[in-house]
């Protein structure tokens, strides 16, 4: 079973979730549930809570007016106990901390380019080295680790789609222990997902009606992600929901799917990993 590098867990870790409304308003709360005490959780959303918005997404009356990473956080802070970060600014204003996760619960292109360009920035990392106590040959050298992984949730009326990886250069593969320490960024996998853009003004809530409980189906599915990359089983890159048709459909990591995303041939990918 191939699985995805858990490594980012192994000590401190954060878990950014961008864009708060309706699928990740959900998330958060179920992350409050999951995460350990060693991880921080921290919501970004400069939007502000509107009566709308109360049909599908995590608020309440109180809250109208409010914004919704603030109100949510402050919320869940006091409900679990537990410290809830939250900014009120834009994506690109924002310092991003890792290890860990990036959550993108967004719906348009740009902001997605801004959440790559920052998984870009911090995915990997060669940890460790050579000892001068150890014979060299009987060292293994520096090993490359995933600091960083972009799990970028979207969804129409009643379907939606989870994309996870962290970089545009290529992959890397620990092809004796099955670990994918890289895969395509979600923008590579589905690039179609750039091209979403809501006109000035308006959010996908105003353009197309979306069902009342897909923001919530799809917050379970992320959350269940976060679980098991946080505990080294997750094996999918790719979940495809359909609640028309009661459905989920996983795609595994494995270098047969990854050699038809990325073009690189699977006895190569393989080979130049080992």
């Amino acid at each position: 079973m191939y699985k995805l590098d858990s490594s980012f867990a192994q000590g401190h870790f954060t878990v950014t979730i961008v864009g708060c409304g309706g699928t990740g308003g959900f998330a958060a709360e179920g992350l409050c549930r999951l995460l350990p005490p060693r991880a921080d959780l921290v919501l970004i959303d400069h939007d502000r809570v509107e009566e709308r918005n109360l049909i599908r997404q995590n608020f309440t009356r109180e809250d109208l007016g409010q914004f919704k990473s603030e109100a949510l956080a402050k919320r869940l802070a006091r409900e679990y106990v537990s410290p809830v970060a939250y900014s009120t600014l834009t994506l690109g204003m924002v310092e991003i901390r890792y290890p860990g996760l990036i959550i993108g619960c967004v719906d348009n292109g740009p902001a997605r380019r801004q959440i790559a360009r920052i998984v870009n920035e911090g995915a990997l990392a060669w940890v460790g080295g050579y000892s001068m106590s150890v014979p060299r040959e009987l060292q293994r050298g520096p090993r490359l680790e995933a600091s960083l992984w972009w799990i970028d949730a979207g969804n129409g009326e009643n379907y939606g789609q989870i994309l996870i990886g962290n970089t545009d250069r290529g992959v890397a593969f620990d092809a004796k222990n099955g670990v994918w320490h890289a895969l395509p960024l979600p923008t590579l996998q589905r690039p179609e997902i750039l091209a979403q853009a809501p006109p000035q003004g308006q959010s996908c809530a105003q353009i197309a009606e979306q069902g009342p409980t897909i923001n919530q189906a799809m917050a379970t599915l992320v959350v269940e992600v976060v679980r098991r990359l946080i505990e080294g089983s997750c094996s999918w890159m790719q979940l495809y929901l359909d609640l028309e048709a009661g459905t989920l459909n996983p795609v595994l990591a494995t270098p047969e799917v990854v050699a038809n995303i990325t073009g690189i041939r699977k006895k190569n990918l393989v080979a130049e990993r080992r």
